[in-house]
């Protein structure tokens, strides 16, 4: 996997101030050293989002949520850590080199240029529609569709002349590789030579989660035409159908503050909710979602309402997508709209007000399903009742969950007036045959996720205050500091990053030593420790107290120890006790070197 050196990440964070980055995202003012805003993780009116100029860091006091610049676009944006040194650097103006092999430096030339071709044919079938003659009926199916001006510019609509050599021939003059738009899909090799892929439809720019255009989909302008309704970009180095979902570069942030997102079966549909002012609306490119779609979604999202076409296509696609919805974890519901309408045709007929309560209104998957196959399965025969018991069975083992496993085994007795015992005994049979989603590279494995931590007390929350704070009073502190007295194991951590960072790079602030810490919740008690921005009178003498109460509290919790130990001791572990009770007790007879200033 190619790795961004050290040196461009340390270049990016000392081009991207912290306070400028945020500032552009939340509204924030100055509090003393600090700057104050509502936070952007969690809801609250009074401002306790703090974000310190001179450290370059975060930290809200509300939800504790705390980092460095990377972190922020990581948690605001939802991006992998090079996604978020990408982003910056891009807004820095600072070119990325990955360290790759030449096989990786290969491929990411072709990417590159793959996505710059793709902008370029983008731009060009917006123009298109926008003035070329041809485009009219286009303009005009639009304009029965309800599409205004506005959407198809933030859509970034286009069309494609119906000619074999349209593109082919535009791609010439700007001096493009035929084989370039082979590869990326464009163009189709024939007995012939190559001719254009996406001919007299309308288009629709796919985006990857950044906005950039990595594929098409083209559709039919009339029933007449030949061909599949709608074609897309086939599999290329920058487009995964399986991968992508159109709409997400723009619903992300909808989604994240919703927590929810709901999936259409169309870019129509899609875009008829964004225009409606429901943004947290996604279509896959195709007919389901898949393990990869599920993936993606969880990252944004805890709950799913699916809402595809009423049709006997869209019920299909909505029953395999709730396989990998139902493993992933995700709470998954399932708005029902009747013939004849899809989400567009719906919201056009009866209005938003009615779409928002079918999507308010929508029943958890597990209860469509029970409906749905009790209406095609007959429950009055015991073959019907057979099978809606085994299909249950198989959908509800998928979550794991025991509750939810004999809640269901209740409802589908119910349903089918059979006895309770008998059906949870048969959704006992069949072992679940699915393994749950492993996270992605950059998610902490599952040891590693976050886990509730103990708060440090006061005494040794200060001794890291005042650690991070006066960085001038390492090289004192780990003369004088034995990291054996702090009890509390991110506080032991944090300090002992610090020394180290210290011994390797004196000049290192904050962001450094956040880069060290490999546990969020570490990161967030450092930030924390010094993120309020007050200023402490006289740091060097409570630094000293400090210090000097913790060596105590040690000795003596250690001398209590040793007592303990006296009992059952042999000779010579009794004269090893007896030594190490006379030094504990030498040490408190010794007061510490002064920090200067103290």
């Amino acid at each position: 996997m190619p790795v961004i050196p050290q040196t461009t990440i340390e270049q990016v964070r000392n081009a991207s101030d912290i306070v400028d980055v945020i500032g552009s995202y939340l509204k924030l003012k100055r509090a003393g050293t600090n700057f104050v805003g509502l936070c952007p993780f969690h809801k609250e009116k009074t401002p306790s989002f703090n974000v310190s100029s001179s450290k370059q860091i975060f930290h809200c006091f509300g939800c504790h949520k705390g980092g460095d610049v990377f972190t922020f676009l990581r948690e605001f944006e939802n991006l992998s850590f090079v996604e978020s040194v990408q982003r910056l650097a891009e807004r820095a103006r600072i070119p990325i080199e990955f360290e790759m092999t030449p096989g990786q430096r290969e491929e990411g030339s072709l990417r590159e240029k793959l996505r710059t071709l793709h902008e370029q044919v983008a731009e060009r079938w917006e123009t298109n529609l926008a003035n070329d003659a041809r485009a009219g009926a286009a303009r005009d199916y639009l304009a029965k569709r309800g599409i205004s001006d506005e959407a198809v510019r933030r859509f970034r609509i286009g069309f494609a002349p119906n000619e074999w050599d349209d593109t082919i021939n535009w791609a010439k003059s700007k001096k493009h590789d035929i084989e370039l738009l082979e590869k990326g899909g464009l163009a189709i090799a024939g007995d012939k030579g190559h001719y254009d892929r996406f001919r007299g439809r309308l288009i629709f720019p796919i985006c990857d989660e950044q906005g950039r255009v990595i594929g098409f989909s083209g559709r039919v302008l009339s029933e007449e035409q030949k061909g599949g309704k709608y074609i897309n970009s086939p599999e290329t180095p920058i487009f995964s159908k399986s991968r992508v979902l159109y709409g997400l570069d723009k619903a992300k942030r909808p989604i994240l503050d919703a927590k929810s997102v709901i999936v259409c079966e169309g870019q129509l549909d899609t875009i008829a909710c964004h225009l409606a002012d429901i943004e947290n609306t996604v279509a896959p490119q195709g007919t389901a979602l898949t393990t990869d779609h599920a993936r993606i979604l969880k990252r944004y999202a805890e709950e799913v309402v699916l809402c595809f076409d009423s049709d006997t296509a869209g019920q299909q696609a909505m029953l395999r997508s709730l396989d990998d919805l139902i493993a992933s974890g995700l709470a998954v519901r399932v708005a029902d709209i009747q013939k004849p309408h899809d989400p567009d045709s719906f919201i056009r007929e009866n209005g938003v007000d009615a779409f928002r309560g079918l999507i308010a209104d929508a029943p958890g998957c597990f209860d469509f399903l029970l409906d749905y196959h009790c209406r095609v399965h007959d429950a009055s025969s015991d073959r019907g009742r057979v099978n809606i018991v085994q299909e249950m069975r198989d959908a509800v083992q998928k979550t794991a969950n025991q509750v939810l496993i004999d809640t269901y085994a209740q409802k589908v007795s119910r349903r089918l007036d059979v006895d309770a015992d008998a059906v949870r005994a048969e959704f006992k049979k069949k072992k679940r045959g699915f393994q749950r989603l492993e996270p992605e590279h950059d998610e902490p494995p599952p040891g590693e996720a976050e886990q509730p931590m103990a708060k440090p007390t006061p005494l040794e929350f200060w001794l890291l205050k005042l650690a991070l704070i006066d960085r001038d009073s390492t090289e004192w502190l780990e003369a004088h500091l034995d990291l054996d007295w702090v009890a509390h194991p991110a506080v032991r951590e944090i300090v002992q990053q610090s020394f180290a960072l210290h011994v390797e790079k004196p000049d290192a602030g904050m962001p450094e030593l956040l880069g060290t810490l490999q546990s969020d919740a570490f990161k967030r008690l450092a930030t924390e420790a010094v993120a309020d921005g007050r200023t402490i009178p006289d740091p060097a003498r409570q630094l000293n107290d400090i210090v000097l109460r913790l060596r105590n509290q040690f000795i003596e919790s250690r001398l209590a120890g040793i007592k303990r130990e006296f009992t059952g001791a042999n000779d010579d572990q009794l004269a090893k006790l007896i030594s190490e009770r006379t030094q504990l007790k030498e040490l408190t007879l010794h007061p510490l070197e002064p920090l200067a200033g103290s």
